[in-house]
């Protein structure tokens, strides 16, 4: 693409919405999910989760126009409700996504969701190592209330420590 079209197509695009995912959705969060994470998830088991009535899961989808039939997934959260509590199970964005906004736009929607849904109480872990990803949460208003060394399993087989967070939705 030239650079004047690139240009026109960049002022002209449209911001990032957030949707509910569908099971259609499973394959491209599985490939988001394998670029973020040493033990990601495969499309069956995300497909499942989406199609189970216990989980939510919210996608962030590119804005502008695609003709070729829909919005690439730039990121997902997946969820589980209990009674009034909610464990946030993965959020997971492309990493040209990363650091644009769409990341807090998916969280605050998903967030206003499990509220909607009857959450309270919302937890969550996150590779301590992970300072963005941290400091999202915390603008969200989320806090750490505990530490698990060696949680998270990392490529070069060692393991990193998972931060507890808590937030409170009411």
């Amino acid at each position: 693409m030239s650079a004047m079209f690139r240009d026109l197509f960049t002022f002209h695009r449209a911001p990032p919405h957030v949707a509910t995912l569908t099971t259609g959705h499973a394959v491209p969060a599985s490939a988001i999910h394998a670029a973020c994470f040493a033990r990601a998830w495969d499309a069956l088991e995300l497909e499942r989760m989406i199609a189970s009535a216990a989980h939510f899961a919210d996608g962030v989808f590119a804005g502008g126009i695609f003709p070729e039939g829909g919005a690439p997934l730039l990121g997902f959260a997946l969820s589980r409700i209990v009674v009034d509590e909610a464990e946030i199970l993965t959020v997971a964005m492309t990493p040209d996504a990363r650091g644009q906004g769409a990341g807090r736009l998916l969280l605050m929607h998903h967030l206003d969701r499990l509220a909607q849904f009857g959450a309270r109480t919302v937890f969550l872990e996150v590779d301590e190592g992970n300072a963005a990803a941290r400091a999202l949460y915390r603008r969200a208003g989320f806090v750490d209330i505990g530490r698990r060394p060696g949680y998270y399993p990392r490529l070069d087989g060692s393991r990193a420590t998972a931060i507890t967070m808590r937030a409170q939705l009411d």
